[in-house]
């Protein structure tokens, strides 16, 4: 059972930089003006230790140089190259991909987010097995593990003939719609994903319009619960989105805005502005679940940097969500992927939810990191 890597090494560069996505050359030139830095590689690295120790010195299919064989080596896995890419672009993906196929690849892992996913399965014939290593900034499908690590644990035990698959769906979107404040995740591809309880995300699901009132109940508790002289990164999404209107802010539904007794400091901050909003004073960041999935970081606010998280001391998170969100996800715990592994940990454990003005639950939250599946190798 062979396995093949693809990385996209600019995924998720976006992010930080406030930019709501990757796409396009002139979007990541911006990102890297804002002092964007990739992180595909490092973040498909990590997914290929937890390879590695299953399986040292076994060999993973890949692209030259940034599109993965760097990574391969790094981890102390052998490359074998099956696709040199003329560049780093997306028809370079799907092209990787089907090369990666062709030379025996029974699983293609590919680092990135979306627009990755998207690439690589239209370079695969139906029925091909991918899995996504997260690196990308929206990642609404359902074909990515939760963390690197889970990826690597999956990876190790199909590389052992010890998974099923199941069918996962491949979203993406416009991100110029995004951006203007009107996402709509489109259906691109159904892709088998290797499976395993805990290991592989759920697709992001949408607020119901009968939840609006549930949204604004949850964004008024909140309200009510930010306290004077504290200085608030309100992140993306509606329930926060919401949280502004309440306010009576002109907030980004998709960015980080800073918010000070019931002003708007800043709006629209990159990671770097969002440290220097809040450095040396009281601070904290209010964050949603995503529907479906359960992260609260790590999932379209990478602004919320590990530094920044770090830097907003013992209690760095105000979660705002319907109690409709938190019934859905059945019992599993609510998820956060900062990139540090070491703050995920800590992170680690139960946090209060606000449903509404006058209700909140205690809910658990894990590091997406955490607690290996039965016969996998240990996650470290």
């Amino acid at each position: 059972m062979s396995v093949g890597l693809v990385v996209n090494p600019l995924a998720g560069i976006g992010g930080p930089a406030g930019l709501a996505g990757s796409d396009g050359a002139a979007v990541q030139r911006e990102a890297l003006r804002r002092g964007g830095r990739p992180r595909a590689s490092s973040r498909a690295v990590e997914a290929l230790r937890v390879l590695a120790a299953a399986h040292p010195g076994a060999e993973v299919l890949t692209a030259a140089g940034s599109m993965g064989e760097d990574a391969v080596r790094e981890a102390g896995l052998v490359a074998r190259v099956v696709y040199s890419p003329t560049s780093t672009s997306p028809d370079d993906t799907a092209r990787a991909a089907a090369a990666l196929h062709g030379a025996g690849a029974t699983l293609v892992l590919f680092a990135g987010g979306d627009g990755t996913a998207r690439d690589v399965a239209r370079g695969l014939p139906s029925g091909v097995p991918v899995l996504g290593i997260p690196a990308g900034v929206k990642m609404y499908s359902g074909c990515f593990a939760v963390g690197p690590p889970a990826a690597g644990a999956l990876a190790a035990s199909w590389t052992g003939g010890a998974l099923p698959t199941v069918e996962a769906e491949v979203l993406d979107l416009d991100e110029e719609r995004m951006r203007a404040g009107r996402p709509d995740p489109r259906l691109f591809a159904l892709v088998p994903v290797p499976s395993a309880p805990g290991r592989t995300q759920a697709r992001k699901a949408a607020t119901p319009a009968s939840e609006r009132e549930a949204v604004h109940r949850a964004a008024t508790g909140a309200a009510a619960r930010m306290l004077p002289g504290v200085r608030y990164l309100l992140g993306p999404g509606g329930t926060t989105a919401e949280l502004g209107r309440v306010l009576g802010l002109d907030t980004t539904p998709l960015g980080v805005d800073v918010v000070e007794d019931g002003r708007l400091v800043a709006r629209d901050v990159t990671a770097d502005q969002a440290l220097a909003a809040v450095d040396g004073r009281p601070a904290q960041a209010v964050v949603t679940v995503i529907g479906g999935q359960g992260f609260v970081l790590g999932r379209g606010n990478q602004q919320l940097s590990p530094r920044v998280v770090a830097a907003l001391g013992p209690h760095p998170l105000l979660v705002v969500a319907t109690e409709q969100k938190l019934i859905d996800l059945a019992g599993r715990p609510l998820l956060v992927d900062t990139g540090d592994p070491a703050l995920d940990a800590r992170l680690a454990g139960h946090l209060t939810v606000v449903t509404g003005p006058a209700t909140a639950s205690i809910y658990p939250v894990s590091a997406a990191t955490a607690a290996p599946i039965e016969g996998d190798p240990e996650c470290v």
